[in-house]
């Protein structure tokens, strides 16, 4: 079993793209015309469609975390901030998470890049 993943907004292209390369289940935010939801709706869009959200964003980290503490349920949140890994190893790290994970690794819970 795999994990597929649902890229926020603001992601670079090149991470989502390069994932496609490496036959990742990806999708992003923009594709499923969500782009423009608040965090929260974000959140909760990737968990309806059971894809783990990668984000580059602190405030999208922050939900996940509250949702935590509140014991409410998501797919699961992969962060890394923007200035802390570069796109290569970015994408080495989510293929790894993408084709060696399962769903059951991520619920609930935030991961943080790098690995």
């Amino acid at each position: 079993m795999t994990i597929a993943l649902y890229m926020d907004h603001n992601v670079p292209q090149a991470i989502t793209d390069s994932l496609r390369l490496r036959d990742a289940d990806v999708i992003t935010a923009f594709e499923d015309e969500a782009h423009e939801l608040e965090d929260s709706q974000l959140l909760e869009r990737a968990t309806q469609l059971k894809r783990a959200l990668f984000t580059q964003d602190d405030d999208l980290l922050a939900e996940a975390a509250q949702r935590q503490r509140k014991g409410e349920k998501f797919c699961g949140v992969i962060y890394a901030h923007q200035l802390n890994l570069s796109i290569g190893a970015c994408v080495k790290n989510l293929e790894l998470i993408a084709k060696a994970g399962e769903m059951a690794d991520i619920e609930n819970s935030i991961a943080y890049l790098p690995l």
